[in-house]
C-alpha cells in the first residue's frame, strides 16, 4: 500500500486503535514550559502518579520570562510562581530543566531542534500550539492541552483521532526579497485561518526543498494559523546535516541505524491525499497582514481588499479594519508604525537576525520606532555576538534583549501599548495579542527591518543592496 510521509510516522506510533474512535499514539518527545504544565503536575500529584519516562520529557522556561535583567529575581508574582513550579516539578520527577540563566535556555520550539531533541520520524507534543514547528524535520508534532500534558506525563501516550491529509506544493523559486515567512503568510492568505482545519499538511515542491532548515521551521510553525493540526516536510540531506552531532542526536552505530529508518521517510509515489493544492513560488511577494487574524495578509505592494472580495461577513471584516484604523482600498506602503519586534518561535533564530542585519547595516533606527530584538535562545544570542551582528545592531541604535517569547504574546513586560502599531515577526495578530489594544502587523524579518529603519511600512526590496 502506498503511504504518505504522515501515514508512515503516525501508523508506526499507534499503540492501539479504538474502533470508531481515536488512536492511542506513543509520544517520543514531550516538551514542557511554565504555563501549561503546573496544573498537569498537580493532577499527577493528586493521583499519586509518577512521570513514566522522564528522559523523554524536556522542560524550559520561555513564555512569561523577562527579557531584561534575567539575573535578577522575577518581579511579577504569577510569572515567578509558574517558573518556580516548573523547576520544582522537573526536579521532583528527574526531568531535564533549562531555566533562566541556563546556557540551554530558550523558547521551547527553538531549543528542541538546537540540541537534537527534534528528530525525523518522531512524535513530539507540547502544551503550546506552535509545536508544529518541529514538523520541519519530518516529525509529527502538535500542540496539546493541559489535561493531555498530564496524560503524556503519566503514560507517554495520547489519544488522538487521525487527521486527514493535505499536500501543499509550491514549485519554482522565490523572488528576490521573499522569505519563508512570506511563503507561510501567502499560504494562509489563500486558505484563510480555517482552510486546513482537520488536516495534517505536508509541504512539498521545489520551494520547500530550497529552504534552509530554519526556513522550514518557520513555515511549519505557522501551519496552525490556517487551522491545520500540524505540518511536516520530508527529511533530506539538509535535515540530516543539521541534526548530526547535536547533543541528543544518535551517533556511531546508532546514527547509522537511525539513518536507515530516516531515509524511508518520504511519501511513496502514487500515495493519495484528501486534498492537494499547488502554487508557484513566483506568485509570492513580501507579505504583511492588515487585519486581526493571520489570514488577513497581502502583498506589501497591494491595496487592502474590499469586503466584497473576501470570504466571511462584511460586518466582521469592517470590525477588524476599524480596530486596526485602516480602510478598504488603502495602500499599506507608507503607513506609520511605532514598534518593531523580531523574535518568537517563528522568527527568533540566527538566520532571522542575519536577515534583519542585512537591511539595517550602515543605517539608523527611525526616531519614532521602539524596537525589541529578542533571540529565541542563548545559543542564538551567542551566535549574534560571535558573528558581529550585535555590532551592526548597536551601530544602528538597536538594543538586543535576552531570550524568551517576549512580545509574541505579551505575558511579560514586553507589551505593545494600546493603539500603537507593531510590525512583528511573530505568529498571531489577534486583538490584544501583543498587549491590550495593540495593533499587530505580521511580517518577515526583512519587512520588519525596513520598517524599523524608515518608521513606516516599506517594501524591503527597495533597501536590499
Amino acid at each position: 500500500m502506498k503511504q504518505t510521509l504522515f501515514d508512515k510516522v503516525w501508523d508506526s506510533h499507534v499503540v492501539r486503535s479504538i474502533d470508531k474512535g481515536p488512536d492511542v499514539l506513543f509520544i517520543d518527545r514531550h516538551m514542557i514550559h511554565e504555563v501549561t504544565s503546573p496544573v498537569a503536575f498537580l493532577g499527577l500529584k493528586n493521583r499519586a502518579l509518577p512521570v513514566l519516562y522522564p528522559e523523554r520529557t524536556f522542560a524550559t522556561a520561555d513564555h512569561n520570562t523577562p527579557t531584561l535583567n534575567q539575573h535578577l529575581p522575577v518581579a511579577d508574582p504569577l510569572s515567578r510562581n509558574q517558573l518556580k513550579a516548573l523547576e520544582e516539578n522537573a526536579n521532583a520527577h528527574g526531568i531535564s530543566y533549562w531555566g533562566l540563566g541556563h546556557k540551554k535556555n530558550g523558547i521551547v520550539h527553538v531549543v528542541g531542534p538546537e540540541y537534537g531533541i527534534t528528530q525525523p520520524g518522531a512524535t513530539i507534543v507540547c502544551g503550546d500550539s506552535h509545536t508544529s514547528t518541529h514538523g520541519a524535520f519530518g516529525a509529527i508534532a502538535f500542540g496539546i492541552g493541559t489535561s493531555e500534558v498530564e496524560m503524556v506525563l503519566a503514560t507517554q501516550c495520547i489519544m488522538q483521532p487521525k487527521p486527514k491529509k493535505m499536500r501543499i506544493s509550491i514549485n519554482g523559486s522565490l523572488n528576490h526579497g521573499v522569505t519563508p515567512k512570506d511563503v507561510a503568510l501567502f499560504i494562509i492568505s489563500k486558505l484563510t485561518t480555517s482552510g486546513a482545519t482537520g488536516y495534517f499538511v505536508e509541504y512539498a515542491g521545489e520551494v520547500f526543498e530550497q529552504l534552509s532548515m530554519e526556513g522550514r521551521m518557520t513555515v511549519c510553525n505557522l501551519s496552525i494559523e490556517m487551522g491545520a493540526r500540524g505540518g511536516m516536510i520530508t527529511p533530506d540531506e539538509k535535515t540530516f546535516e543539521y541534526i548530526k552531532g547535536r547533543e541528543f542526536t544518535p551517533d556511531g552505530a546508532a546514527w547509522d541505524k537511525a539513518m536507515a529508518y530516516w531515509e524511508t521517510l518520504h511519501t511513496d509515489e502514487g500515495a493519495t491525499f484528501d486534498k492537494e493544492l499547488v502554487f508557484e513560488g513566483s506568485e509570492i511577494d513580501p507579505m504583511i497582514t492588515f487585519g486581526t487574524n493571520p489570514g488577513m495578509g497581502m502583498s506589501i505592494t497591494k491595496a487592502i481588499p474590499t469586503a466584497s472580495s473576501v470570504e466571511g461577513g462584511a460586518a466582521t471584516y469592517k470590525k477588524s479594519l476599524d480596530y486596526m484604523g485602516y480602510a478598504e482600498g488603502e495602500s499599506m506602503l507608507g503607513k506609520p508604525i511605532d514598534f518593531v519586534f523580531i523574535g518568537s518561535c517563528t522568527n527568533g533564530r540566527i538566520e532571522d537576525f542575519r536577515a534583519f542585519a542585512s537591511i539595517v547595516k550602515g543605517k539608523k533606527r527611525a526616531e519614532n520606532v521602539t524596537a525589541w530584538l529578542v533571540p529565541g535562545s542563548h545559543k542564538v544570542l551567542a551566535s549574534i555576538k560571535e558573528e558581529g551582528l550585535l555590532d551592526i545592531f548597536e551601530a544602528a541604535k538597536f538594543e538586543l534583549r535576552e531570550p524568551g517569547c517576549s512580545a509574541c504574546l505579551a505575558m511579560n513586560d514586553d507589551k505593545i501599548p494600546a493603539g500603537k502599531y507593531a510590525v512583528s515577526t511573530s505568529n498571531r495578530n489577534f486583538e490584544g495579542r501583543q498587549g491590550p489594544g495593540s495593533r499587530t502587523l505580521l511580517a518577515s524579518p526583512l519587512v520588519a527591518a525596513a520598517a524599523a529603519i524608515t518608521g513606516k511600512i516599506t517594501d524591503p526590496r527597495t533597501l536590499i543592496q
